[in-house]
């Protein structure tokens, strides 16, 4: 393929999906990350395109939300591995809420196999997910049907929600940033992953890194609120997603990066609790507090141990890799 050829198609897969990431313009063009990143360099040259944290996104400085087809095959492997860590963090009997979203929903697929669990939610794709799972319960919120993701929201998403106290959330975007948090481009989903958050002691943030240094509209979990993030591997060039990962462990939020599905753990990391992929923690110091100073979580509030002292050397082996 032409190097004509190859930016006019970065061009086409930048426009229908709002933002894109080298991994994934790479096996499309089917060239190395070296040489999409210098198409990637030219077309931002051109004012066609803006570069962020290993990727490409719509010029303006906010990155727009695709719709759920065209998210639904960005980052598969990665969302596939980060599903597989996250829910080595749900305990048996323990009540959570799960926001919309494709990685959210892989991770219901694997929280089907939690015995007592209760999950409430206001997306279909989720509660689709564990409709046939036999000792889970699924507590839909009420709300208006948004087509584009599958999710309920509105006033009456947002008022089912009120007086509920659960363990944690799991929630996912279309940006994170240390500086603003997790964010989304649409008002009425980011009120109801507002009320998501409010009903949970802890809040899970679950993010690839196409996501990483990407801002959008509207705010949804502001950093301080964010407990643990848990993302995938960056590319080992890619040095902004690894300083926006350092800065995000700098402001206390516990950092698990997944490794591929079934890859043997390297040696600085270990496996999740469930054996289910492999994640390696970024213990950071001090104790996270849960927000809004409420009351306690109603069950299995506990989550994955500390690992001792704050190990930045592991933050900053991102950055030099």
């Amino acid at each position: 393929m032409f190097a004509a050829e190859r930016r006019q198609l970065i061009l086409e897969m930048v426009r229908a999906n709002g933002a894109v990431s080298l991994r994934e313009l790479a096996r499309v063009v089917q060239t190395s990350e070296v040489t999409v990143r210098r198409d990637v360099r030219a077309l931002e040259a051109e004012g066609l395109l803006d570069r962020r944290h290993g990727g490409a996104v719509l010029p303006g400085g906010f990155t727009r939300e695709s719709g759920f087809p065209q998210k639904s095959h960005l980052a598969t492997a990665e969302k596939t591995a980060i599903a597989d860590l996250a829910a080595g963090l749900v305990e048996e009997g323990e009540a959570i809420v799960v926001g919309a979203g494709t990685t959210t929903q892989e991770l219901a697929r694997r929280l089907a196999r939690v015995p007592g669990l209760t999950v409430v939610t206001n997306s279909l794709l989720v509660a689709q997910a564990l409709a046939h799972a036999n000792r889970v319960e699924v507590v839909m919120t009420g709300g208006t049907l948004r087509g584009s993701n599958y999710a309920l929201v509105g006033s009456g998403a947002e008022q089912s929600l009120q007086g509920l106290r659960v363990s944690r959330a799991f929630l996912s975007g279309s940006g994170l940033t240390a500086e603003r948090g997790l964010s989304t481009s649409n008002m009425l989903s980011a009120s109801v992953d507002r009320a998501l958050v409010q009903a949970a002691g802890e809040v899970v943030v679950l993010a690839d890194h196409t996501k990483l240094g990407s801002d959008t509209m509207f705010q949804t979990v502001p950093t301080d609120l964010i407990t643990r993030l848990v993302t995938d591997e960056p590319a080992a060039h890619d040095d902004r997603a690894a300083a926006e990962l350092q800065a995000l462990a700098d402001q206390g939020v516990q950092i698990a990066v997944a490794g591929p599905s079934g890859a043997p753990a390297p040696a600085s990391s270990d496996q999740g609790p469930s054996g289910r992929g492999n994640r390696r923690d970024m213990p950071l110091p001090g104790q996270r507090r849960t927000h809004g100073g409420g009351p306690q979580p109603l069950r299995g509030s506990s989550v994955l141990a500390e690992q001792g002292q704050a190990d930045r050397a592991r933050v900053a082996d991102l950055r030099r890799r």
